[in-house]
C-alpha cells in the first residue's frame, strides 16, 4: 500500500483510513519485514516540531496516522477526502478483531503494574480466539542497558507478530523507533491511553465527543492536573502555527496560478 503523507508543521501525517491501516499491517505481516505505527494528535505534532529528533522518528515511521479530528481536517482541506480518524483505542480493537481469524499473536507492553493483563484479559473476552503472546510493564524510569537487552530477549522469544505499545508520546515513538527489527515483531503499534481506557481503568470519551473535535476538553475535565499545560498552553500555538501554515501553502498556490496564467498567455 503507497503511504501518501501530508506536511503539518514538518511532521508527514499518513492519508489514511481504519481499512487501508489494517491493510498495510497485513501486507507487513505477510512479507516479514518490521515496521512501527505512530498515532499521533495534535500534541506530538508540537513536540516534533520543537524536536528535530522526534520528526524524523515520525516521518520514517510505516504509518503516522491522524489521531486527532484536527489532523483529519487538515488532511481532507489538502484534499485527502477519504482520511478517517484513526485512533489509537479504535485502531487497537479493529486489529485485534481482524486478527483473531489470521491468528495474530500480540504482546501487550506498557500501563501500570497490572494493567497490560487486565486489558489482554478484556480484549481476549471481547474476542475469543485471541492470541496473546504476553504482557509486560516496564518501570516508569529510562531503562539501563542490561534491563533493555533483558526485554528485547524476552520480547523476540514471545512469537508476537503485533507489539502494542502504552508508554505515552512521545516515549512510546521513541521506543519503537529504537527497537523495530530488533524484537522480532513485524509490528509495533503505540497508542499510549488505550491501555488504561480498554482495561477499564479510565472512562473514554462518548463517540460524539471523540468526532466532534473537542475531546481535549472532556480528557482536560477528567484530568486536569496533568493536562492543563498540554491544552491551555501548547494547543493554542498549535493553532497559530497551523493558521501561519495554511497562510503560506494559499500564498504559494496563488503564485503559482498566477505563473501559470501567465505563461499561458
Amino acid at each position: 500500500m503507497d503511504d501518501v503523507r501530508v506536511d503539518l508543521l514538518g511532521v508527514k501525517i499518513s492519508a489514511i483510513n481504519m481499512n487501508q491501516a489494517l491493510a498495510a499491517i497485513d501486507e507487513w505481516i505477510a512479507a516479514g519485514i518490521s515496521r512501527y505505527v505512530c498515532v499521533i494528535s495534535s500534541h506530538p505534532v508540537m513536540a516534533a516540531h520543537d524536536r528535530p529528533e522526534l520528526r524524523t522518528i515520525y516521518n520514517s515511521s510505516g504509518l503516522t496516522t491522524p489521531d486527532g479530528m484536527p489532523l483529519v481536517w487538515w488532511l481532507r482541506w489538502h484534499g485527502q477526502r477519504h482520511v478517517e480518524r484513526v485512533y489509537g483505542p479504535d485502531l487497537l480493537l479493529a486489529v485485534c478483531q481482524h486478527s483473531v481469524d489470521l491468528g495474530y499473536r500480540h504482546f501487550f507492553y506498557g500501563g501500570a503494574p497490572g494493567v497490560s493483563e487486565e486489558l489482554a484479559a478484556r480484549l481476549q473476552a471481547r474476542f475469543p480466539g485471541l492470541q496473546v503472546a504476553g504482557c509486560w510493564s516496564p518501570p516508569f524510569r529510562p531503562l539501563t542497558a542490561a534491563e533493555d537487552a533483558q526485554e528485547t530477549a524476552m520480547l523476540a522469544s514471545s512469537g508476537a507478530q503485533i507489539i502494542w505499545v502504552g508508554i505515552g508520546a512521545p516515549q512510546q515513538d521513541q521506543w519503537m523507533s529504537a527497537h523495530c527489527g530488533k524484537v522480532g515483531a513485524a509490528v509495533l503499534i503505540g497508542v499510549g491511553a488505550a491501555f488504561d481506557f480498554h482495561s477499564g481503568r479510565k472512562r473514554q470519551a462518548p463517540v460524539w465527543i471523540q468526532h466532534s473535535g473537542f475531546e481535549w476538553f472532556y480528557r482536560l475535565l477528567n484530568e486536569p492536573g496533568r493536562l492543563w499545560r498540554r491544552y491551555l498552553l501548547l494547543y493554542p500555538r498549535f493553532v497559530v502555527l497551523v493558521a501561519l501554515q495554511a497562510i503560506r501553502e494559499l500564498g504559494q498556490t496563488e503564485r503559482t496560478r498566477l505563473l501559470r496564467k501567465k505563461h499561458s498567455q
